[in-house]
């Protein structure tokens, strides 16, 4: 917190760029893609909300034991404790900007209604998700330096190809790069019930067998590599 020093918004700066940025392309959009902007707006919101928190985990685990070099070669801390540290600071900013949210469904008057609760269950998924690709990608980057700019140059591809500033409606009979996009689903079972919506059957699926797939292989990479993370630091 030590950059806010002084500041008078201090880390709620974070929030109004944000907002900023969200009610700027949410009129620009709108207008191109002729939708209402009561619609479209808090559909843009959301989708900006939960990708921002999603490829935080992303961008941000290449310096997860690189970054903590100090600590890990002189005190003998659980690895875990740094996927967590990581994971709640990401939850806190995640918060600040629900602010965002919480405004434009007020300003449009507009109620998820019970389905709102849905997407608990929901970001406690993406959380689990989010923290175990972080261990994975913070393992691979200590060892390989390379892989924090490959996956920076993928993350600003798949913005573009998840729906996120455009509808899945809008691709009409081509919905393959939608259906077998896994952070389309990532996105659709936090989204949808903050919408109002129940995700489909096939968003659950999709999450839920990730999430297994995840705890296995990040189980078993962990395992294996875990006693070399100092060395390779």
């Amino acid at each position: 917190m030590q950059r806010y020093r002084r500041s008078v918004l201090g880390p709620l700066w974070l929030t109004v760029s944000m907002a900023i940025m969200i009610v700027s392309l949410g009129l620009l959009y709108a207008q191109i893609f002729q939708s209402r902007i009561d619609d479209f707006l808090p559909y843009l919101c959301v989708g900006f909300l939960v990708w921002g928190y999603f490829s935080s985990f992303l961008t941000e685990a290449g310096l997860l034991f690189v970054g903590s070099e100090t600590y890990i070669k002189q005190i003998k801390l659980p690895y875990a404790l740094y996927v967590c540290r990581g994971t709640w600071s990401k939850v806190i900013i995640f918060a600040h900007n629900f602010v965002i949210y919480l405004g434009v469904m007020a300003y449009f008057h507009n109620s998820p209604g019970a389905n709102a609760l849905l997407a608990v269950p929901g970001f406690v998924l993406l959380t689990i998700n989010g923290a175990l690709v972080t261990l994975f990608i913070g393992m691979a980057s200590a060892r390989f330096r390379d892989i924090p700019q490959v996956i920076g140059s993928l993350v600003q591809i798949l913005f573009f190809i998840t729906p996120i500033m455009w509808k899945s409606d809008q691709l009409k009979d081509r919905t393959l790069i939608v259906d077998w996009n896994p952070f389309y689903h990532l996105i659709q079972i936090v989204r949808d019930p903050l919408l109002g919506d129940i995700p489909t059957a096939a968003t659950y699926v999709v999450v839920i067998t990730m999430t297994l797939i995840n705890l296995v292989v990040v189980g078993l990479f962990f395992g294996r590599f875990r006693e070399r993370i100092s060395y390779w630091v």
